[in-house]
């Protein structure tokens, strides 16, 4: 039977499209129509003020100025590849993604990764695929905040934008090369946008208190100078948050015996927000932050450091993390006037400090052959039992074995690819293992995006009595999980957190 309710909603998407450029859902009626109306007129300011042709778009001329090649692609209607996207919030990611479906015969979806899921997305491939076959009519699928989706999402995405069923435009406040899986980041164009600067902050300013339309062109509105420019630099180039604080500032501010709305600097303070710090904890700004607070202390300027390092601090930063980077700093740095001022202890100095513990030691592959030193080292100070020794790579794995026979290894980058492809073929009893331990990575880019951490892997290991210590674990919820499955070990830059869930 025919799903004449689909067809219905596809013709009057068509519609919609033709005759209204700012309708993008499907099915809209006029109810829906006259609802769109009015919240143009009855929005926050920051909305109505979305530019609606390319010449209102303030800012990135970088990337949209006269004469650019994303300008002229969405003049022609040519979008060469999918777009991503990316930079601070109000910089323009949304208003772009609309001024292009403005300019397109394609039809436009807009949907948001914090609310859509894979069905929604099957919704929409289902319609674009109708659509080309039947009118031979493009999809441009516009994903805001697209880095929210998890990577099963994305994966679903990739063979419609890989066969051109869909037209991709993603935008993010993340990095996508961090949160975006590498596939549709090499099938996309990366535009970054950059923060606005304060004479275009100023060109906003102007047009909300000159549009006779959607701004307060209609009103008598007189802003002191100090107040205007406090909006300005306090906004951080975020034109959302200048819109949103002059708004506030006009509708809260009565009318004067003159019918003037006054806007005085203490109204402009309290009507703007205290500038967030733009800061997150494995991404740009986190490892930005820390550079530019040691170029500080290495260039000794100590206004500069006491910034970053206060900004990380009330950021949350980890303060052992900071701590960290000190030592590495002295190490670097300092230890070059004074090779004293900080030392790192020696194998040797370890082995006798602290006979009792037990070493996971890495061999890195270097010119100079440290095979037979460890050993030698290991033997000297009797550490045999209580050392185990790993490295990536074979061939450092074998001189090893070779030398120190009697000292437990862990398996290579090759031995675990091996145990890794028998197992999946269910063939790991072929596998006759010359180490006591693997050290999996967990994370699927770090293994040709193969899942390498699963509860039958952690099994067929312990089976070959094989001990299992995935790397570099620092989430939280895995440490818990991989306790539960039974592995034997985990290897974190996060102690702490590994001490806290054993002590629950």
């Amino acid at each position: 039977m025919y799903d004449f309710s689909r067809w219905i909603s596809i013709i009057s998407s068509d519609i919609c499209s033709i005759s209204l450029k700012s309708c993008y859902n499907y099915g809209m009626d006029l109810f829906d129509h006259a609802m769109q109306d009015d919240l143009q007129h009855t929005a926050p300011l920051a909305a109505r003020l979305r530019p609606r042709t390319l010449d209102e778009f303030v800012g990135q001329e970088h990337i949209i100025g006269e004469g650019r090649l994303l300008r002229r692609a969405i003049i022609a209607d040519r979008l060469f590849s999918s777009i991503i996207f990316t930079g601070r919030p109000g910089t323009g990611k949304t208003t772009l993604a609309r001024l292009i479906a403005q300019h397109t015969q394609a039809h436009f979806e807009s949907i948001s990764a914090v609310l859509a899921g894979v069905a929604d997305l099957r919704r929409v491939i289902a319609e674009a695929t109708d659509r080309r076959r039947l009118y031979r009519r493009r999809t441009i699928l516009f994903i805001d905040e697209v880095h929210r989706w998890n990577r099963a999402q994305q994966d679903a995405l990739l063979p419609h934008v890989e066969n051109g069923m869909i037209m991709l435009i993603g935008a993010t406040t993340e990095n996508p090369y961090f949160d975006v899986i590498p596939a549709l980041v090499s099938r996309s164009r990366i535009f970054q946008l950059e923060p606005l600067k304060i004479e275009q902050l100023g060109i906003i300013f102007t047009r909300a208190l000159e549009d006779k339309e959607f701004g307060y062109g209609n009103r008598q509105i007189e802003f002191a100078g100090d107040a205007r420019d406090h909006l300005l630099h306090q906004a951080g180039g975020d034109a959302r948050n200048l819109l949103n604080a002059i708004e506030l500032a006009v509708e809260t501010t009565p009318v004067d015996s003159d019918g003037i709305i006054r806007i005085t600097l203490d109204v402009a303070q309290e009507s703007i927000q205290k500038r967030a710090l733009l800061y997150d904890r494995m991404g740009d700004e986190h490892y930005d932050t820390i550079s530019a607070f040691i170029k500080s202390v290495r260039g000794s300027d100590p206004d500069a450091a006491l910034y970053w390092l206060a900004k990380m601090i009330l950021a949350g930063e980890d303060p052992r993390f900071i701590l960290r980077r000190l030592i590495v700093l002295s190490g670097e740095d300092i230890g070059l006037a004074d090779p004293q001022g900080i030392q790192v202890a020696a194998l040797a100095e370890v082995f006798e400090k602290f006979p009792q513990m037990r070493y996971a030691i890495e061999i890195k592959k270097s010119e100079i052959p440290v095979e037979q030193p460890l050993c030698d080292l290991i033997r000297q100070y009797k550490m045999e039992e209580k050392v185990l020794v790993a490295s990536f790579h074979d061939e450092v794995m074998q001189n090893f074995r070779a030398t120190c026979p009697e000292v437990a290894t862990s398996a290579s980058r090759g031995e675990v690819t091996r145990f890794v492809i028998l197992g999946k073929i269910f063939l790991s009893r072929l596998v006759a293992p010359g180490y006591e331990s693997i050290q999996p990575p967990f994370d699927p880019e770090e293994s040709y995006n193969i899942p390498i951490m699963t509860r039958r892997f952690i099994r067929e290991s312990h089976r070959k009595n094989i001990k299992v210590e995935p790397w570099t674990v620092d989430d939280p919820e895995l440490m818990e999980q991989y306790i539960e499955w039974g592995v034997d070990g985990i290897i974190t830059d996060r102690p702490d957190l590994i001490v806290e869930i054993l002590g629950k």
